[in-house]
């Protein structure tokens, strides 16, 4: 009994200071929307601990804005990366009285969910990549990370100069995400000389690919450009081996995490060639620094865009310090003339909100992990 009494009292003892330290501090709600649940939910839980890592060093730090203590407090929830369920979550969050976004993580979630977020004034950091989701002139809405533009139209240079291929065939998923680095992918692998044997098309619930992979077998494409995610790429990679297909497959950062080669099983080779927003942060000191940060705080590795949603947190407190407010309509305007350095680079914005620069790293998946081999 002693011993239990004591541990309750040395409990009590560490959570007086923290519920006195919160009931001292102005509470800021910021919202997260990702896929928690579902067949994106790795991504999702990636995500999450991203902007968690982010809220605990601001609340540590003692964060003050406009002269008041700062207790970050963040709403998290699931979107299952559909949009229906995206603008329920947005709805809801603005209803709770956030003062951010930080999400969605599909394009097909923030697209729609960006029209609710905006009307309501309420400031959204996304790294949803198609070129939409700027282009709808949003004043509140602000692209973290690189575009479809981007992220396809380099894929396509590397697949062109470095791989030398010369013939692909795409498949997309439909969704806005995937239809949009497809389409930006073909733009470019064109332009550079890269003969475009076919589109198919399936969707984000699939899980049999055999009749548009047997139709490509017959083409003998170099490779396969997937515009889509990991949840049906995977199981496309087992599927191209079991019909003997060896073209290389290349995608965007739908696919380029560890939970492709957790589903593609020993189809996985090194035949996976993928980008992903930003610098190669195992080149950089922030980014090792982060990477075992992350680890520690969550017993697994960081994925694709834990570093983002970390950045974005960041650098959203950072314009709320510069304006001395922690209302959107005050602080949007430090953000559009932001210059913060992140952990995943540099961060300015453009007349719509698109980063001024955003490097691509290509990565090739070996021992069954993405492995950088450069920036573009």
């Amino acid at each position: 009994m002693r011993n239990y009494l004591v541990s309750v009292l040395l409990l009590t003892s560490a959570v007086v200071p923290a519920l006195s330290q919160a009931q001292n501090a102005t509470v800021v709600k910021i919202g997260f929307s990702s896929p928690l649940t579902g067949p994106q939910a790795s991504a999702g839980v990636d995500n999450q601990g991203g902007l968690q890592m982010a809220i605990e060093r601001l609340n540590a730090q003692g964060t003050t804005i406009g002269g008041k203590k700062i207790q970050f407090v963040a709403m998290m929830e699931d979107d299952q990366g559909d949009p229906r369920s995206g603008n329920i979550v947005a709805q809801k969050l603005v209803d709770s009285g956030v003062k951010a976004i930080i999400g969605p993580y599909n394009s097909g979630v923030t697209i729609p969910a960006s029209r609710i977020y905006n009307t309501a004034g309420i400031v959204m950091a996304t790294v949803a990549s198609n070129s939409q989701v700027t282009l709808q002139g949003f004043p509140y809405v602000f692209r973290v990370a690189a575009s479809n533009d981007q992220l396809g139209g380099k894929m396509a240079l590397y697949a062109a100069k470095e791989l030398k291929i010369k013939t692909v065939s795409i498949v997309d998923d439909r969704t806005a995400y995937g239809q949009g680095l497809a389409a930006e992918f073909a733009k470019v692998a064109k332009a550079n000389g890269i003969k475009v044997l076919g589109n198919d098309y399936t969707n984000d619930k699939a899980s049999d690919f055999n009749a548009i992979l047997t139709s490509i077998k017959a083409k003998k494409p170099d490779a396969i450009f997937y515009g889509g995610y990991s949840p049906q790429g995977g199981p496309m990679l087992r599927q191209m081996k079991q019909l003997g297909i060896s073209s290389l497959m290349l995608g965007g950062d739908g696919i380029c995490a560890p939970e492709m080669a957790r589903l593609a099983g020993d189809a996985l080779a090194n035949q996976v060639y993928c980008t992903q927003s930003g610098a190669l942060l195992n080149k950089m000191e922030a980014g090792m620094t982060f990477a075992a940060d992350y680890k520690k705080r969550f017993g697994r590795s960081a994925e694709t865009y834990a570093v983002s949603f970390y950045d974005a947190m960041m650098l959203v407190a950072q314009a709320m310090k510069e304006a001395n407010s922690v209302e959107p309509q005050k602080y949007m305007a430090a953000l559009e003339k932001i210059n913060y350095k992140g952990v995943a680079g540099d961060y300015q914005f453009d007349a719509h909100h698109d980063l001024t620069q955003s490097p691509v790293t290509i990565f090739q998946f070996k021992n069954g992990a993405p492995e950088a081999l450069s920036s573009y």
